[in-house]
């Protein structure tokens, strides 16, 4: 389990795994250049003018559906476990040309599916990650009416994109003491007073 910069480090870890094995030249052709950046809402706002790059954007995060039966239980042991969260990316290509807009996502979507596990060796570390410690990166399935939702919140025109799920994403609980504190209430005995 990692600490409360496991989100960013899933992100940032997906970004940089791209970016570091985009190729130049694929079956002979050329490649274009390509940015990988992991962005906030604040940096999609806008055109981001010529830059031919691919963002990952953050749009939801939810609690895991099979982690969230386990905290019932944990709460019954009174032990605190992490939390089991599933990030939602939604990967966009940014270029000034139909041609290198379809081959950056493409080679992006491809690079996804033959290579799904982010492992400890390849999560960036700020997040204290475990040496078991494996995120799966999965296609999602995002409604055309929900993908004009995100782009109608955001400021830039809609631009091709791709939703993806990074899962499952453990956070550690802080630091606990070994027991609740103690809470004490004081009684009074004494005789009874009738009026």
């Amino acid at each position: 389990m990692a600490n409360v910069f496991a989100i960013h480090s899933v992100g940032n870890s997906i970004a940089t795994y791209l970016r570091n094995s985009y190729p130049q030249n694929l079956a002979g052709l050329d490649m274009p250049d390509c940015a990988f950046d992991l962005v906030s809402s604040g940096e999609l706002a806008g055109e981001p003018g010529d830059a031919t790059r691919i963002t990952l954007y953050l749009y939801r995060i939810t609690v895991n559906e099979h982690s969230r039966q386990m905290l019932a239980t944990a709460a019954a042991r009174a032990r605190p476990i992490g939390l089991g969260l599933d990030l939602h990316f939604l990967m966009s290509a940014w270029a000034g040309n139909a041609r290198d807009e379809h081959t950056m996502l493409a080679w992006a979507i491809r690079q996804l599916h033959m290579f799904p596990i982010l492992d400890a060796s390849s999560l960036s570390p700020e997040a204290g990650w475990g040496a078991n410690e494996v995120i799966q990166i999965i296609p999602a399935e995002l409604p055309t009416e929900d993908v004009m939702r995100i782009w109608d919140a955001l400021d830039p025109a809609y631009r091709l994109s791709v939703s993806y799920i990074a899962r499952l994403v453990r956070l550690d609980p802080d630091a606990q003491q070994h027991a609740r504190p103690a809470v004490a209430t004081r009684f009074a005995y004494g005789e009874e007073v009738r009026a």
